[in-house]
């Protein structure tokens, strides 16, 4: 296959040994659902060896691929995919085991002498792969017995412990403050400390990172159709056949919008229509939560994406260009 010149200059050359080893170029397509970014991924990733790296918090389940909207068994032919599929729906799966998981897919992309392409719209696991973030341990038993402390005696060895954290965090918001006490314990480090690097904005990588964005009342629109496309697609018989399977209560955790949903039209509580609209109502909630945590990314040029055909061909000059500056840069 024959790469665009970016591309080719990315092909893999004979290290340089007059300074120290930059880090490897990654790239990244971010922005809220509805958005386009899975078709413009597909479209750009083949022109620059790319291969894509999902940072999407619910595609990494088996199954559930109708109200994820997960790429087609024919697009992840077309260009190679990681990070879905990788786990049952009942499996727990953190984001530091996320983390691991995608560092270590785009480590091998590069190895390959490819790029690797994050694409998705979970700010968190977008940071956890390209970010040096820590995530804290956690531990079942030590959470339970600090949550058996009065909550005004818990507020006051947090503030005793961890100024600067009492100060973050609600005192009210008693499942928060014994998270914090939890860390403290577990570590022997204040909870404040791990919050640091979130802070900073320093890749691991060496970065590329496009955003698309629509209007607000553009995207509620596309919002609307993305959720009847789900239904018409067989989100309902999806849902049917992940509960014969035994696996209600992961359906049912809040952030996997879509699924409760259409478990509580399921078991006769609401009506389709009503589904329909809760499953609208949700997304668009979290889309505008996605573009909160990804506005405050200065890495991110951000791209008009009303226009999807004029949007991937800024969004490919975009990564041409700047893997060819960063090139000659070496």
């Amino acid at each position: 296959m024959t790469g665009t010149p970016a591309a080719e200059a990315h092909e893999p050359t004979e290290p340089r040994t007059d300074g120290p080893a930059r880090p490897p170029v990654v790239l990244a397509l971010v922005g809220a659902t509805g958005t386009g970014k899975t078709g413009v991924s597909l479209t750009v990733a083949p022109g620059l060896r790319a291969e894509i790296v999902s940072v999407d918090s619910m595609q990494i389940y088996t199954g559930m691929d109708v109200g994820t909207a997960k790429p087609t068994w024919d697009e992840r032919r077309r260009v190679p995919h990681h990070m879905i599929d990788i786990a049952d729906p009942g499996t727990r799966f953190s984001v530091a085991a996320f983390q691991g998981s995608a560092r270590a897919a785009a480590g091998a992309i590069i190895v390959r002498g490819r790029t690797p392409l994050l694409v998705g719209g979970s700010g968190l696991y977008y940071r956890a792969v390209v970010d040096e973030l820590e995530f804290p341990p956690t531990d079942p038993g030590v959470r339970s017995a600090i949550a058996r402390g009065d909550p005004a005696d818990l507020v006051a060895r947090l503030r005793a412990g961890d100024p600067d954290a009492a100060e973050r965090i609600d005192p009210a918001n008693v499942r928060r403050v014994v998270r914090a006490l939890e860390v403290m314990e577990l570590t022997s480090k204040r909870f404040s400390d791990f919050r640091t690097a979130w802070d900073r904005y320093e890749s691991r990588y060496d970065l590329i990172a496009a955003g698309m964005r629509v209007p607000s009342d553009e995207l509620d629109v596309r919002v609307a159709l993305r959720v009847d496309r789900m239904l018409e697609a067989g989100l309902v018989e999806e849902v049917r056949g992940l509960l014969d399977r035994g696996f209600r209560s992961s359906l049912t955790a809040a952030r996997a919008i879509a699924y409760p949903e259409i478990v509580a039209h399921l078991d006769g509580t609401i009506g389709i229509e009503e589904a329909r609209e809760q499953i609208v109502r949700n997304t668009r909630r979290y889309a505008r939560r996605q573009m909160s945590w990804f506005r405050s990314d200065p890495r991110i040029r951000w791209f008009e994406a009303a226009d999807t055909e004029r949007a991937t061909e800024e969004i490919r000059a975009y990564y041409e260009n700047e893997i060819a500056r960063r090139m000659v840069g070496a």
